[in-house]
């Protein structure tokens, strides 16, 4: 009987990396077509803080789920949302520097292709393997430091000569691209790790904190959008070129999210590693097809050496006192023979 649920399990696996693999394709064509298609160009700044509520309020129906009953429900929000300001402050300091990170894609989707910053996107596992180390006192193994080096080598021949794209038309400025996905990565190192240390502090539930960490995010957001576009928005108005495509960037940017944060404990570093890699992959076929990608040598050998480092990264450790131990084991087994 036990190997139709292994089967189950895996099948479930499969289901979450190919989810994981095709929002996190499509949120970067997605979000690219519309940053550079002919159209009147939207407010970022709005898409960002509407992505907020729209987490907060899934977050808050799955904790309605999870509670079981309203009393439930509102016990809790009155005790960890409504009652505990110092840990809603908290939660604002991840807030503001997702918020700065999910302005920056748009900056960085605005001025590179798609594949091309989704292979320099993945400058956020060295980063966060530094967060790790600095703030969570973790350690890294010698074939991760090395796998880290080598994602940054292969990042550099990216951008070495980066691939153009014949069929966009508007004006890009890949060096303020790579700027902007360079201060990307460093707030989803920090923010990751911060939020998983929060996390780790209590056994408070991660919905509850979405739902502190949302609601700070919307603020944050909204302040954003004020001292960004505020003049223009009160002109043109909130909604100004919003069209469905916009809306299915901001479907993918709050479903997605979610949808990682629970999936996150079925699958392990390995399967993560793959869908990464899987998504550049799908990026830089649709970068081909719709926007007229232009591969290079140096794109495609940087490409291949992302993916390569991600895959090593995600490697299980090997448990060297075990095979010492067995080792010394064995030893004893032949002298006493």
């Amino acid at each position: 009987m036990a190997a139709p649920r292994e089967n189950v399990s895996l099948l479930f696996k499969l289901y979450c990396l190919a989810v994981m693999t095709l929002v996190a394709a499509a949120y970067t064509i997605a979000l690219r077509y519309t940053r550079t298609s002919d159209r009147e160009l939207y407010f970022s700044t709005t898409a960002v803080c509407i992505t907020e509520v729209i987490k907060l309020l899934l977050s808050v129906g799955i904790l309605a789920k999870e509670t079981g009953s309203p009393g439930r429900f509102k016990a809790s929000i009155r005790e960890n949302v409504l009652g505990s300001p110092k840990e809603l402050m908290k939660l604002s300091v991840p807030s503001l520097v997702y918020a700065v990170q999910n302005n920056m894609a748009f900056l960085a989707l605005s001025n590179l292709d798609a594949a091309v910053y989704q292979v320099t996107y993945q400058l956020k596992i060295p980063c966060t393997a530094l967060c790790t180390v600095l703030m969570l006192n973790r350690t890294l193994s010698k074939l991760q430091w090395i796998s880290v080096f080598m994602l940054c080598g292969g990042v550099i021949l990216v951008q070495w000569e980066p691939a153009q794209a014949t069929k966009v038309v508007v004006e890009q400025n890949p060096l303020l691209g790579f700027g902007a996905v360079a201060i990307a990565v460093l707030c989803s190192g920090f923010a990751g790790v911060y939020f998983e240390k929060v996390l780790k502090s209590s056994d408070t539930s991660l919905w509850v904190r979405n739902i502190q960490m949302y609601l700070s995010g919307i603020v944050v957001t909204l302040v954003g959008v004020y001292l960004s576009d505020g003049a223009e928005i009160k002109e043109k108005g909130f909604f100004y070129g919003y069209t469905y495509y916009v809306w299915f960037v901001i479907f993918l940017a709050s479903v997605g999210g979610l949808y990682t944060s629970v999936v996150v404990k079925y699958t392990d570093n390995i399967m993560k590693g793959f869908s990464a890699a899987a998504a550049i992959v799908l990026s830089t076929i649709a970068s081909v097809m719709l926007f007229g990608l232009q591969i290079t040598l140096t794109f495609a050998l940087g490409t291949l050496l992302v993916c390569v480092s991600i895959y090593l990264y995600g490697l299980p450790r090997q448990d060297t006192t075990s095979i010492q131990q067995g080792e010394t084991a064995s030893k004893e087994r032949v002298g006493g023979t």
